[in-house]
Protein backbone atom coordinates (compact mmCIF):
# COMPACT_ATOMS: atom_id res chain seq x y z
CA UNK A 1 0.00 0.00 0.00
CA UNK A 2 1.34 3.42 -0.92
CA UNK A 3 1.98 6.11 1.67
CA UNK A 4 -0.61 8.32 -0.01
CA UNK A 5 -3.34 5.68 0.23
CA UNK A 6 -2.45 4.89 3.83
CA UNK A 7 -2.64 8.59 4.68
CA UNK A 8 -6.11 8.87 3.12
CA UNK A 9 -7.33 5.84 5.07
CA UNK A 10 -6.06 7.23 8.35
CA UNK A 11 -7.49 10.67 7.66
CA UNK A 12 -10.99 9.43 6.80
CA UNK A 13 -11.05 7.14 9.84
CA UNK A 14 -10.16 10.00 12.18
CA UNK A 15 -12.29 12.62 10.43
CA UNK A 16 -15.53 10.69 10.05
CA UNK A 17 -16.08 10.23 13.80
CA UNK A 18 -15.90 14.01 14.32
CA UNK A 19 -18.97 14.64 12.13
CA UNK A 20 -22.25 14.72 14.10
CA UNK A 21 -24.39 11.72 13.17
CA UNK A 22 -27.54 13.86 12.93
CA UNK A 23 -25.99 15.82 10.03
CA UNK A 24 -26.02 12.84 7.74
CA UNK A 25 -28.93 11.39 5.76
CA UNK A 26 -30.33 8.05 6.83
CA UNK A 27 -30.19 5.88 3.69
CA UNK A 28 -28.19 7.85 1.14
CA UNK A 29 -24.41 7.54 0.73
CA UNK A 30 -22.29 10.56 1.64
CA UNK A 31 -18.50 10.76 1.94
CA UNK A 32 -16.99 9.73 5.26
CA UNK A 33 -15.32 13.13 5.24
CA UNK A 34 -14.54 15.71 2.58
CA UNK A 35 -15.82 15.87 -0.99
CA UNK A 36 -17.55 13.35 -3.24
CA UNK A 37 -18.85 13.38 -6.79
CA UNK A 38 -19.46 10.74 -9.49
CA UNK A 39 -20.35 7.15 -8.48
CA UNK A 40 -17.76 4.64 -9.68
CA UNK A 41 -17.30 0.88 -9.79
CA UNK A 42 -20.97 0.06 -9.12
CA UNK A 43 -20.78 -3.72 -9.36
CA UNK A 44 -21.42 -7.12 -7.80
CA UNK A 45 -18.55 -8.89 -6.07
CA UNK A 46 -18.85 -12.10 -4.04
CA UNK A 47 -22.59 -11.69 -3.61
CA UNK A 48 -22.47 -8.11 -2.36
CA UNK A 49 -22.98 -4.79 -4.12
CA UNK A 50 -19.99 -2.45 -4.18
CA UNK A 51 -20.03 1.27 -4.78
CA UNK A 52 -17.06 3.59 -5.12
CA UNK A 53 -17.19 7.33 -5.71
CA UNK A 54 -14.92 10.22 -6.60
CA UNK A 55 -13.43 11.45 -3.37
CA UNK A 56 -11.18 14.11 -1.88
CA UNK A 57 -11.07 13.51 1.87
CA UNK A 58 -9.10 16.61 2.84
CA UNK A 59 -11.62 19.37 2.00
CA UNK A 60 -15.24 19.92 1.03
CA UNK A 61 -14.10 21.03 -2.42
CA UNK A 62 -12.87 19.07 -5.43
CA UNK A 63 -9.23 18.05 -5.21
CA UNK A 64 -6.92 15.30 -6.55
CA UNK A 65 -9.36 12.46 -6.92
CA UNK A 66 -9.31 9.25 -4.87
CA UNK A 67 -11.92 6.46 -4.79
CA UNK A 68 -14.04 6.02 -1.66
CA UNK A 69 -15.55 2.57 -1.10
CA UNK A 70 -18.85 1.19 0.22
CA UNK A 71 -20.71 -2.10 0.06
CA UNK A 72 -24.27 -3.22 0.74
CA UNK A 73 -26.55 -6.24 0.52
CA UNK A 74 -29.79 -4.29 -0.03
CA UNK A 75 -28.89 -0.82 -1.42
CA UNK A 76 -30.19 0.85 1.75
CA UNK A 77 -27.85 -0.14 4.59
CA UNK A 78 -24.27 0.65 3.56
CA UNK A 79 -20.98 -0.41 5.12
CA UNK A 80 -18.03 1.97 4.77
CA UNK A 81 -14.78 0.38 3.61
CA UNK A 82 -11.32 2.00 3.50
CA UNK A 83 -10.41 4.34 0.67
CA UNK A 84 -9.70 2.08 -2.31
CA UNK A 85 -7.53 4.11 -4.70
CA UNK A 86 -5.28 7.17 -4.44
CA UNK A 87 -3.41 9.12 -7.15
CA UNK A 88 -0.09 7.53 -6.25
CA UNK A 89 1.42 6.47 -9.61
CA UNK A 90 3.11 8.61 -12.28
CA UNK A 91 0.33 7.86 -14.78
CA UNK A 92 -2.48 8.91 -12.36
CA UNK A 93 -0.70 11.57 -10.29
CA UNK A 94 -3.23 14.23 -11.29
CA UNK A 95 -6.19 12.11 -10.24
CA UNK A 96 -7.91 8.74 -10.20
CA UNK A 97 -10.98 9.77 -12.20
CA UNK A 98 -14.25 7.94 -12.80
CA UNK A 99 -14.62 4.35 -13.92
CA UNK A 100 -16.37 1.05 -13.30
CA UNK A 101 -15.91 -2.43 -11.86
CA UNK A 102 -16.48 -6.08 -12.72
CA UNK A 103 -15.98 -9.49 -11.08
CA UNK A 104 -13.87 -12.01 -12.98
CA UNK A 105 -12.13 -15.21 -11.92
CA UNK A 106 -12.84 -14.55 -8.26
CA UNK A 107 -11.26 -11.09 -8.29
CA UNK A 108 -12.67 -7.57 -8.41
CA UNK A 109 -11.39 -5.45 -11.28
CA UNK A 110 -11.63 -1.65 -11.25
CA UNK A 111 -11.21 0.24 -14.52
CA UNK A 112 -10.61 3.97 -14.14
CA UNK A 113 -9.35 7.08 -15.88
CA UNK A 114 -5.75 7.81 -14.89
CA UNK A 115 -4.77 11.46 -15.25
CA UNK A 116 -1.20 12.69 -15.62
CA UNK A 117 0.50 15.68 -17.19
CA UNK A 118 2.37 15.72 -20.49
CA UNK A 119 4.04 18.85 -21.85
CA UNK A 120 2.03 20.98 -19.46
CA UNK A 121 -1.35 19.52 -20.49
CA UNK A 122 -3.48 16.87 -18.77
CA UNK A 123 -3.32 13.40 -20.29
CA UNK A 124 -6.22 11.02 -19.72
CA UNK A 125 -5.70 7.27 -20.10
CA UNK A 126 -7.48 4.16 -18.82
CA UNK A 127 -5.96 1.94 -16.12
CA UNK A 128 -6.87 -1.18 -14.13
CA UNK A 129 -6.60 -2.19 -10.47
CA UNK A 130 -7.46 -5.65 -9.15
CA UNK A 131 -8.34 -6.67 -5.62
CA UNK A 132 -10.21 -8.72 -3.05
CA UNK A 133 -13.04 -6.32 -2.25
CA UNK A 134 -10.99 -4.23 0.20
CA UNK A 135 -7.44 -3.82 -1.11
CA UNK A 136 -6.54 -3.20 -4.75
CA UNK A 137 -3.29 -3.29 -6.70
CA UNK A 138 -2.75 -1.35 -9.92
CA UNK A 139 -1.52 -3.42 -12.84
CA UNK A 140 2.14 -3.06 -13.91
CA UNK A 141 0.95 -2.79 -17.52
CA UNK A 142 -1.00 0.43 -16.82
CA UNK A 143 -2.26 2.42 -18.59
CA UNK A 144 -4.08 -0.23 -20.63
CA UNK A 145 -5.65 2.20 -23.13
CA UNK A 146 -4.30 5.53 -24.37
CA UNK A 147 -5.69 8.18 -26.68
CA UNK A 148 -3.40 6.86 -29.44
CA UNK A 149 -5.96 4.08 -29.91
CA UNK A 150 -8.79 6.52 -30.67
CA UNK A 151 -9.87 7.49 -34.21
CA UNK A 152 -7.82 10.20 -35.90
CA UNK A 153 -8.70 13.69 -34.72
CA UNK A 154 -9.93 12.61 -31.30
CA UNK A 155 -8.94 14.65 -28.27
CA UNK A 156 -5.92 13.50 -26.27
CA UNK A 157 -7.15 15.47 -23.26
CA UNK A 158 -10.85 14.53 -22.98
CA UNK A 159 -10.89 10.73 -22.86
CA UNK A 160 -12.44 9.37 -19.67
CA UNK A 161 -15.00 7.50 -17.57
CA UNK A 162 -14.77 3.88 -18.80
CA UNK A 163 -17.80 1.65 -18.22
CA UNK A 164 -17.22 -2.09 -18.64
CA UNK A 165 -19.51 -5.05 -19.34
CA UNK A 166 -19.13 -8.64 -20.47
CA UNK A 167 -20.70 -10.60 -23.30
CA UNK A 168 -19.72 -14.29 -23.18
CA UNK A 169 -15.93 -14.46 -22.96
CA UNK A 170 -15.41 -10.92 -24.23
CA UNK A 171 -15.21 -7.66 -22.28
CA UNK A 172 -16.43 -4.36 -23.68
CA UNK A 173 -15.68 -0.85 -22.50
CA UNK A 174 -17.43 2.38 -23.48
CA UNK A 175 -15.76 5.72 -22.75
CA UNK A 176 -16.39 9.42 -23.18
CA UNK A 177 -14.27 11.31 -25.69
CA UNK A 178 -14.24 14.34 -27.97
CA UNK A 179 -14.25 13.99 -31.74
CA UNK A 180 -12.54 16.22 -34.27
CA UNK A 181 -15.47 18.68 -34.22
CA UNK A 182 -15.00 19.24 -30.46
CA UNK A 183 -18.19 17.50 -29.42
CA UNK A 184 -18.76 14.20 -27.66
CA UNK A 185 -18.34 10.69 -28.99
CA UNK A 186 -18.57 7.27 -27.34
CA UNK A 187 -15.71 4.93 -28.32
CA UNK A 188 -16.05 1.20 -27.57
CA UNK A 189 -13.09 -1.12 -26.93
CA UNK A 190 -12.89 -4.87 -26.49
CA UNK A 191 -10.61 -7.26 -24.58
CA UNK A 192 -10.24 -10.92 -23.62
CA UNK A 193 -8.10 -10.38 -20.52
CA UNK A 194 -8.84 -6.81 -19.24
CA UNK A 195 -5.26 -5.84 -20.03
CA UNK A 196 -5.02 -5.70 -23.82
CA UNK A 197 -7.69 -3.65 -25.54
CA UNK A 198 -8.64 -2.92 -29.14
CA UNK A 199 -10.81 -0.16 -30.53
CA UNK A 200 -14.08 -1.46 -32.01
CA UNK A 201 -16.38 1.40 -32.97
CA UNK A 202 -17.89 4.75 -32.11
CA UNK A 203 -21.25 3.73 -30.64
CA UNK A 204 -22.76 7.21 -30.97
CA UNK A 205 -21.73 10.80 -31.58
CA UNK A 206 -22.92 14.11 -30.24
CA UNK A 207 -22.42 16.10 -33.48
CA UNK A 208 -22.88 19.24 -31.35
CA UNK A 209 -26.41 18.14 -30.42
CA UNK A 210 -27.22 17.65 -26.74
CA UNK A 211 -24.24 19.55 -25.41
CA UNK A 212 -20.56 19.01 -26.09
CA UNK A 213 -18.41 16.49 -24.23
CA UNK A 214 -20.39 13.43 -23.15
CA UNK A 215 -19.15 12.33 -19.72
CA UNK A 216 -19.76 9.17 -17.69
CA UNK A 217 -21.35 7.02 -20.44
CA UNK A 218 -23.13 3.77 -19.70
CA UNK A 219 -24.55 1.27 -22.17
CA UNK A 220 -26.77 -1.76 -21.64
CA UNK A 221 -29.68 -3.67 -23.13
CA UNK A 222 -33.00 -3.53 -21.29
CA UNK A 223 -36.46 -4.75 -22.25
CA UNK A 224 -35.39 -5.39 -25.82
CA UNK A 225 -33.76 -1.99 -26.35
CA UNK A 226 -30.25 -0.58 -26.34
CA UNK A 227 -29.89 2.19 -23.76
CA UNK A 228 -27.16 4.85 -23.59
CA UNK A 229 -26.88 7.03 -20.49
CA UNK A 230 -24.49 9.96 -20.49
CA UNK A 231 -23.95 13.35 -18.87
CA UNK A 232 -23.36 16.11 -21.44
CA UNK A 233 -21.46 19.28 -20.66
CA UNK A 234 -22.44 22.68 -22.09
CA UNK A 235 -26.05 21.76 -22.73
CA UNK A 236 -28.40 24.35 -24.22
CA UNK A 237 -31.90 24.64 -22.81
CA UNK A 238 -34.81 23.24 -24.84
CA UNK A 239 -38.16 24.23 -23.38
CA UNK A 240 -38.78 22.36 -20.15
CA UNK A 241 -37.02 19.24 -21.36
CA UNK A 242 -33.29 20.02 -21.29
CA UNK A 243 -31.60 22.74 -19.25
CA UNK A 244 -28.37 24.72 -19.64
CA UNK A 245 -25.03 23.49 -18.32
CA UNK A 246 -24.32 19.97 -17.12
CA UNK A 247 -27.24 17.75 -17.99
CA UNK A 248 -28.31 14.13 -18.24
CA UNK A 249 -29.27 12.28 -21.39
CA UNK A 250 -30.84 8.91 -22.14
CA UNK A 251 -30.76 7.57 -25.70
CA UNK A 252 -32.96 4.56 -26.46
CA UNK A 253 -32.72 2.64 -29.70
CA UNK A 254 -31.98 -0.61 -31.47
CA UNK A 255 -28.65 -2.40 -31.01
CA UNK A 256 -27.09 -5.08 -33.18
CA UNK A 257 -24.61 -7.09 -31.11
CA UNK A 258 -22.90 -8.63 -34.11
CA UNK A 259 -22.07 -5.32 -35.78
CA UNK A 260 -22.18 -3.09 -32.65
CA UNK A 261 -24.51 -0.70 -34.43
CA UNK A 262 -26.73 1.48 -32.26
CA UNK A 263 -29.56 3.43 -33.91
CA UNK A 264 -31.24 6.13 -31.84
CA UNK A 265 -35.00 6.15 -31.58
CA UNK A 266 -35.64 8.33 -28.52
CA UNK A 267 -33.77 11.01 -26.54
CA UNK A 268 -34.88 12.17 -23.10
CA UNK A 269 -33.45 13.57 -19.86
CA UNK A 270 -32.67 10.96 -17.25
CA UNK A 271 -33.72 13.34 -14.48
CA UNK A 272 -35.37 16.78 -14.59
CA UNK A 273 -34.08 18.05 -11.24
CA UNK A 274 -31.48 20.59 -10.16
CA UNK A 275 -29.11 18.03 -8.63
CA UNK A 276 -28.44 14.94 -10.73
CA UNK A 277 -25.32 13.92 -12.67
CA UNK A 278 -23.09 11.04 -13.72
CA UNK A 279 -25.43 8.03 -13.28
CA UNK A 280 -24.03 4.51 -13.35
CA UNK A 281 -25.87 1.18 -13.52
CA UNK A 282 -25.34 -2.48 -12.86
CA UNK A 283 -27.21 -5.68 -13.62
CA UNK A 284 -27.90 -7.73 -10.49
CA UNK A 285 -28.56 -11.50 -10.23
CA UNK A 286 -32.35 -11.18 -9.87
CA UNK A 287 -32.52 -9.51 -13.30
CA UNK A 288 -32.98 -5.91 -12.22
CA UNK A 289 -30.96 -3.05 -13.69
CA UNK A 290 -30.06 -0.68 -10.82
CA UNK A 291 -28.90 2.93 -11.26
CA UNK A 292 -27.27 5.36 -8.84
CA UNK A 293 -26.08 8.93 -9.51
CA UNK A 294 -24.47 11.95 -7.91
CA UNK A 295 -27.13 14.13 -6.30
CA UNK A 296 -25.40 17.37 -7.10
CA UNK A 297 -24.62 19.69 -9.99
CA UNK A 298 -21.22 21.23 -10.73
CA UNK A 299 -22.70 24.71 -10.97
CA UNK A 300 -24.82 24.45 -7.79
CA UNK A 301 -22.20 23.93 -5.11
CA UNK A 302 -24.18 23.82 -1.86
CA UNK A 303 -22.51 22.86 1.41
CA UNK A 304 -23.74 24.31 4.71
CA UNK A 305 -21.10 26.40 6.51
CA UNK A 306 -19.04 24.37 8.94
CA UNK A 307 -19.86 20.97 7.44
CA UNK A 308 -16.91 18.61 6.96
CA UNK A 309 -18.59 16.52 4.25
CA UNK A 310 -20.02 17.51 0.89
CA UNK A 311 -21.92 15.47 -1.68
CA UNK A 312 -24.72 12.93 -1.96
CA UNK A 313 -25.52 9.80 -3.89
CA UNK A 314 -29.10 9.29 -5.05
CA UNK A 315 -31.25 6.47 -3.79
CA UNK A 316 -30.55 3.48 -6.09
CA UNK A 317 -33.32 3.05 -8.66
CA UNK A 318 -34.74 0.17 -10.67
CA UNK A 319 -34.87 0.86 -14.42
CA UNK A 320 -37.29 -0.33 -17.09
CA UNK A 321 -38.02 0.68 -20.68
CA UNK A 322 -41.74 1.05 -21.42
CA UNK A 323 -43.29 2.45 -24.58
CA UNK A 324 -39.91 3.73 -25.72
CA UNK A 325 -39.22 5.64 -22.48
CA UNK A 326 -36.94 5.12 -19.50
CA UNK A 327 -38.80 4.55 -16.22
CA UNK A 328 -37.22 4.72 -12.76
CA UNK A 329 -38.57 3.66 -9.37
CA UNK A 330 -36.84 3.45 -5.97
CA UNK A 331 -35.34 0.07 -5.12
CA UNK A 332 -38.04 -2.03 -3.48
CA UNK A 333 -35.75 -2.79 -0.52
CA UNK A 334 -36.57 0.64 0.91
CA UNK A 335 -39.95 -0.69 2.02
CA UNK A 336 -38.25 -2.97 4.56
CA UNK A 337 -37.24 0.13 6.53
CA UNK A 338 -40.70 1.65 6.93
CA UNK A 339 -41.54 2.24 10.59
CA UNK A 340 -45.10 3.59 10.32
CA UNK A 341 -47.79 4.40 7.74
CA UNK A 342 -50.52 7.04 7.70
CA UNK A 343 -53.18 7.67 5.07
CA UNK A 344 -55.46 10.62 4.42
CA UNK A 345 -58.10 10.41 1.70
CA UNK A 346 -59.95 13.14 -0.20
CA UNK A 347 -58.04 15.89 1.59
CA UNK A 348 -59.13 19.46 0.79
CA UNK A 349 -56.50 21.96 1.85
CA UNK A 350 -57.79 25.42 1.00
CA UNK A 351 -55.10 27.14 3.06
CA UNK A 352 -51.73 25.78 4.15
CA UNK A 353 -52.72 22.65 6.04
CA UNK A 354 -50.85 20.06 8.12
CA UNK A 355 -51.99 16.45 8.34
CA UNK A 356 -51.81 14.25 11.41
CA UNK A 357 -48.45 12.42 11.68
CA UNK A 358 -47.32 13.68 8.24
CA UNK A 359 -44.13 15.38 9.30
CA UNK A 360 -40.35 14.96 9.37
CA UNK A 361 -37.36 14.92 7.04
CA UNK A 362 -37.04 11.16 6.40
CA UNK A 363 -40.08 9.75 4.61
CA UNK A 364 -41.65 8.12 1.55
CA UNK A 365 -44.92 9.84 0.62
CA UNK A 366 -47.28 9.19 -2.27
CA UNK A 367 -49.78 11.87 -3.27
CA UNK A 368 -52.44 11.02 -5.85
CA UNK A 369 -55.13 13.21 -7.40
CA UNK A 370 -57.23 13.83 -10.47
CA UNK A 371 -56.36 17.09 -12.29
CA UNK A 372 -60.00 17.36 -13.32
CA UNK A 373 -60.86 17.80 -9.64
CA UNK A 374 -57.60 19.17 -8.22
CA UNK A 375 -56.26 21.85 -10.57
CA UNK A 376 -53.47 23.03 -8.26
CA UNK A 377 -51.54 21.36 -5.48
CA UNK A 378 -48.58 22.64 -3.47
CA UNK A 379 -46.64 20.48 -1.03
CA UNK A 380 -44.23 22.35 1.23
CA UNK A 381 -41.56 20.18 2.85
CA UNK A 382 -38.72 21.00 5.26
CA UNK A 383 -40.80 23.87 6.59
CA UNK A 384 -41.40 26.02 9.61
CA UNK A 385 -43.37 29.23 10.16
CA UNK A 386 -41.28 31.08 7.56
CA UNK A 387 -39.24 28.70 5.41
CA UNK A 388 -40.07 25.72 3.15
CA UNK A 389 -39.24 23.98 -0.11
CA UNK A 390 -42.17 23.96 -2.52
CA UNK A 391 -43.26 21.04 -4.73
CA UNK A 392 -46.00 22.49 -6.90
CA UNK A 393 -48.34 21.07 -9.54
CA UNK A 394 -50.08 23.51 -11.90
CA UNK A 395 -52.91 21.76 -13.73
CA UNK A 396 -53.61 24.70 -16.04
CA UNK A 397 -50.05 24.66 -17.35
CA UNK A 398 -49.60 20.90 -16.91
CA UNK A 399 -46.33 21.41 -15.04
CA UNK A 400 -44.55 20.41 -11.84
CA UNK A 401 -41.96 22.63 -10.10
CA UNK A 402 -39.44 22.18 -7.32
CA UNK A 403 -38.67 25.57 -5.76
CA UNK A 404 -36.21 26.07 -2.87
CA UNK A 405 -36.19 29.86 -2.96
CA UNK A 406 -37.58 30.05 0.57
CA UNK A 407 -35.76 27.04 1.98
CA UNK A 408 -33.72 29.14 4.40
CA UNK A 409 -30.44 28.66 2.56
CA UNK A 410 -28.89 32.13 1.96
CA UNK A 411 -26.62 31.07 -0.91
CA UNK A 412 -27.36 32.58 -4.33
CA UNK A 413 -27.83 29.39 -6.33
CA UNK A 414 -30.28 28.00 -8.86
CA UNK A 415 -33.53 27.84 -6.91
CA UNK A 416 -36.19 26.23 -9.10
CA UNK A 417 -36.79 23.94 -12.01
CA UNK A 418 -39.99 23.01 -13.84
CA UNK A 419 -41.01 20.05 -16.00
CA UNK A 420 -44.10 19.23 -17.99
CA UNK A 421 -46.24 16.67 -16.17
CA UNK A 422 -49.21 15.27 -18.11
CA UNK A 423 -51.84 13.19 -16.39
CA UNK A 424 -52.02 9.46 -16.99
CA UNK A 425 -55.48 7.85 -17.18
CA UNK A 426 -56.97 10.89 -15.48
CA UNK A 427 -54.53 10.81 -12.56
CA UNK A 428 -51.26 12.30 -11.41
CA UNK A 429 -49.22 10.29 -8.91
CA UNK A 430 -46.27 11.84 -7.09
CA UNK A 431 -44.02 9.65 -4.96
CA UNK A 432 -41.80 11.92 -2.88
CA UNK A 433 -38.82 10.49 -1.03
CA UNK A 434 -36.93 12.76 1.34
CA UNK A 435 -33.85 11.99 3.39
CA UNK A 436 -32.75 15.03 5.38
CA UNK A 437 -31.49 17.22 2.49
CA UNK A 438 -32.37 15.21 -0.62
CA UNK A 439 -35.75 15.24 -2.39
CA UNK A 440 -36.47 12.71 -5.15
CA UNK A 441 -39.86 12.98 -6.85
CA UNK A 442 -41.00 10.02 -8.98
CA UNK A 443 -43.97 11.08 -11.11
CA UNK A 444 -46.52 8.73 -12.66
CA UNK A 445 -44.83 5.45 -11.68
CA UNK A 446 -41.38 6.78 -12.52
CA UNK A 447 -42.03 8.04 -16.03
CA UNK A 448 -40.35 11.29 -14.94
CA UNK A 449 -38.08 11.99 -11.99
CA UNK A 450 -36.99 15.27 -10.42
CA UNK A 451 -34.09 15.21 -7.95
CA UNK A 452 -33.00 18.23 -5.92
CA UNK A 453 -31.27 19.18 -2.70
CA UNK A 454 -32.54 21.52 -0.03
CA UNK A 455 -30.06 22.41 2.68
CA UNK A 456 -32.69 23.77 5.03
CA UNK A 457 -31.74 23.52 8.72
CA UNK A 458 -32.80 20.12 10.05
CA UNK A 459 -35.17 21.60 12.62
CA UNK A 460 -37.39 22.66 9.69
CA UNK A 461 -39.41 19.45 9.58
CA UNK A 462 -43.04 20.42 9.00
CA UNK A 463 -45.05 19.51 5.87
CA UNK A 464 -47.87 21.71 4.52
CA UNK A 465 -50.43 21.16 1.77
CA UNK A 466 -52.46 23.65 -0.24
CA UNK A 467 -54.81 22.66 -3.06
CA UNK A 468 -57.71 23.48 -5.32
CA UNK A 469 -59.46 20.15 -5.02
CA UNK A 470 -59.16 16.80 -3.20
CA UNK A 471 -56.10 14.57 -3.06
CA UNK A 472 -55.01 11.36 -1.30
CA UNK A 473 -51.86 10.92 0.80
CA UNK A 474 -50.05 7.75 1.86
CA UNK A 475 -47.16 8.62 4.17
CA UNK A 476 -44.46 6.21 5.35
CA UNK A 477 -41.96 7.10 8.03
CA UNK A 478 -38.54 5.55 7.48
CA UNK A 479 -35.98 4.41 10.02
CA UNK A 480 -33.70 7.37 10.72
CA UNK A 481 -30.51 5.72 12.00
CA UNK A 482 -29.78 3.25 9.20
CA UNK A 483 -26.36 4.58 8.18
CA UNK A 484 -25.35 6.86 11.01
CA UNK A 485 -21.57 6.64 11.29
Amino acid sequence: MSEMLQQAREYEKAGSVKIPAEQRPSFHVTPLVGWCNDPNGFSVFQGEYHLFHQYYPYATEWGPMHWAHWKTKDFIRWEALPCALAPDMPYDRQGVFSGSGIEWNGKHYLIYTSVSEENGEPRQTQSVAVGDGVNYEKLPINPVITADQLPKGSSRIDFRDPKIWREGDTFYMITGSRSSDGSGQLPVFTSKDLEHWEFVTILDRCNNRYGKMWECPDFFELDGKGVVLTSPQEMQAEGLIFHNGNGSLCLIGSYDRSSHDFVREQAQPIDYGMDFYAPQTMDIPDGRRIMIAWMRNWENHMTPPGYKWSGFMTLPRELRVKNGKLYQVPVRELESYYTAAYSHNAVKAIGYTELTEVTGRVFDMTVEFSPAECKELEICVAGNERFYTSLRYDGNAGTFTTDRTYSGCPQDRLQSRTMELPERKGKVVLRIIMDQYGIEVFANDGEQVMTSLTYAPLEYDRIFFKSKGPFDVLFHKIQEDINKI
